[in-house]
């Protein structure tokens, strides 16, 4: 399998403007720029991105180690905090908010460990990667 992505940039750093569109067109021209990057203006930016595809990856990842184990998870929501420091992406926060039902809390962060570990995503990633989690919270 092969995803496709593509940017496409113009311009200076600081003055330039450049868009993002993905193969499955969920992304089409999206805007970014030196200003949504380091600022707050509307758009997208790298880091953003990688947390979104951490988050998504993660929590597929637990959904599947869940079921392999016969649980049922009812909801699982992962939100991703990406630490960009010095020019470099530092840390990947994940913070998990579970509900499956008939799991001890043993298990359960025996199976968040492994998909911390073990999604795609979480091995692309040169940085320090932690998590906190909540079960039926």
């Amino acid at each position: 399998m092969k995803r496709k992505a593509t940017a496409v940039w113009n311009g200076t750093i600081k003055e330039g403007k450049g868009n993002l569109s993905t193969q499955s067109q969920v992304l089409q021209k999206t805007p970014y720029s030196f200003h949504t990057r380091f600022e707050d203006e509307k758009g997208t930016n790298p880091e953003e991105l990688i947390g979104a595809a951490h988050a998504g990856c993660f929590t597929m990842q637990l959904s599947a180690n869940l079921s392999e184990q016969d649980f049922n998870p009812v909801e699982l929501e992962t939100k991703c905090e990406i630490t960009f420091e010095d020019g470099s992406v530092t840390k990947s926060h994940l913070i998990l908010s579970a509900k499956v039902p008939g799991i001890s809390q043993e298990k359960f962060k025996e199976l968040v460990t492994d998909a911390k570990e073990n999604c795609p995503i979480s091995k692309l990633l040169n940085t320090n990667i932690t998590i906190e989690s909540t079960l039926n919270g």
